[in-house]
């Protein structure tokens, strides 16, 4: 049982553990230097980590564009998944796209992804369109789905 989690944004010290989550949780892994130009080159990207027990856990990325929010990546260490962990982190970082003054969110997932396709609409996505051959390693399509973070009910 986990006993509390806590949220914060990402800092350049935890980019080694937030490798290791990535290098577990995704077929093509975004590489060290592209989450540093994250945190230090991109003026629109925020960064929240999940921790539990002072372990980074989870991450989530967002990009804020005037009103517009877009989730780049979510990741739940496997062993910690299937805990309510995932839902937690999306529903922290939509307060931050909220209070960053984003009205809407989008984001992109692998067709194929239903664990996760049920959580976004268990949080009021709605699938928007296809984006052909989006995921380089085998040209899956992704699902974009969007909601409109106003009407989001905590």
């Amino acid at each position: 049982m986990i006993s509390s989690v806590a949220f914060r944004q990402m800092r350049e010290e935890d980019l080694n553990q937030i490798m290791e989550i990535e290098k577990k949780s995704f077929a093509t892994p975004w590489t060290y230097d592209a989450f540093y130009n994250e945190l230090h080159t991109n003026q629109f990207a925020h960064y929240v980590v999940a921790e539990v027990d002072q372990e980074i856990i989870g991450y989530c990325g967002l990009w804020v564009i005037i009103d517009e929010g877009h989730i780049t990546n979510i990741a739940i260490l496997p062993e910690y998944r299937g805990n309510g962990l995932g839902e937690k982190l999306l529903l922290a970082v939509i307060d931050t796209a909220r209070e960053l003054g984003a009205e809407t969110l989008t984001l992109e997932v692998r067709v194929s992804n239903d664990v996760a396709k049920g959580l976004y609409r268990k949080l009021g996505f709605q699938d928007g369109g296809i984006r052909k051959s989006y995921y380089t390693d085998n040209y899956e399509d992704a699902l974009v789905m969007w909601v409109n973070i106003n009407d989001h009910k905590r």
